[in-house]
């Protein structure tokens, strides 16, 4: 399977909605212009950042078929996968396909706590529904209570070809550096998962990063991988703490609001994160504002 396709910075992008809490189509088509003129190599729909959690299949379906069309074949599109049973799961990847995607990342699942057996079963269902397509893990214990580990996942590649790549969101670059180590001589790649971690997880080796800031900064962004890929790493690293405080001020906000907030401030209309969660206060709002000014913005 070739992979070529798989690298550079991937937007989890936002998902816009009006009040009523349906997608909003034209913020959304405006969204993936904004973004894709902005230089990302791909968009990654529902994934942490999307709010997948707060989305009905039939509006999944809908927004898929808007970025999917929207995007014209000018980048990849990814589906995010955050189903807790298997059943969702397959059902979630065989829609993505059927839509047109070009791969999907699927999350373990969150909530239960499946052993190394079960969380492989698990994956190597969603493989075997859709054979041929690509499928990217992705490692985020910070929201489900525990890592996908190296070796199951060095497992999961070598005994599915369409199990192509993990995105980690861990934090912890031994982890990262592991998982870039061990996929050494595979056809498989590695993506990093943190905005403040995009220069580490490409000095070791990354094929890229799926950055949350891209929604809002994608020039900034794309930035820190191009400059890391021509070798210049000495202006990479200034681009990755132009933008780890914009990254951390996001934080402050409840999870995953931050996003919402920042493109808000930046003038993209994003609209109200799903209840329960609520627009941040004017007090973490003014965190972000001063982040974003330090990073070199007007506003």
């Amino acid at each position: 399977m070739n992979l070529d396709f798989i690298k550079g910075i991937i937007v989890p992008i936002l998902t816009p909605v009006d009040e009523n809490e349906n997608i909003d189509e034209m913020k959304l088509r405006k969204m993936v212009d904004h973004v894709i003129e902005g230089g990302v190599h791909g968009i990654l729909a529902y994934g942490s950042n999307g709010e997948f959690y707060g989305i009905e299949e039939k509006d999944m379906e809908l927004g898929l078929k808007i970025i999917v069309n929207q995007t014209k074949k000018r980048v990849p599109v990814y589906m995010g996968i955050g189903a807790i049973t298997t059943k969702k799961a397959v059902r979630l990847a065989r829609m993505a396909k059927t839509m047109g995607a070009d791969g999907i990342s699927v999350l373990q699942p969150m909530f239960i706590k499946p052993n190394e057996e079960e969380l492989y079963s698990h994956f190597a269902a969603v493989a075997q529904a859709v054979p041929d397509f690509p499928v990217l893990l992705y490692n985020n214990p910070a929201r489900t209570g525990y890592n996908i580990s190296v070796g199951l996942t060095m497992r999961l590649g070598d005994d599915f070809h369409n199990i192509v790549g993990i995105k980690d969101s861990s934090g912890d670059m031994t982890m990262t550096a592991e998982f870039i180590r061990q996929s050494q001589g595979r056809n498989f790649k590695v993506l990093g998962g943190k905005d403040s971690l995009i220069y580490g997880a490409m000095a070791y080796g990354a094929a890229g990063c799926v950055a949350t800031t891209a929604n809002m900064f994608p020039e900034l962004v794309v930035s820190i991988y191009n400059k890391c890929v021509a070798g210049d790493f000495k202006e990479a690293l200034k681009e990755q703490y132009r933008l780890t405080p914009i990254r951390l001020a996001m934080d402050k906000a409840s999870f995953p609001v931050g996003t919402k907030d920042l493109a808000g401030l930046m003038g993209l209309e994003p609209g109200a994160p799903y209840k329960p969660n609520q627009s941040s206060e004017e007090e973490i709002l003014s965190h972000m504002r001063a982040a974003i000014r330090l990073a070199g913005y007007d506003i």
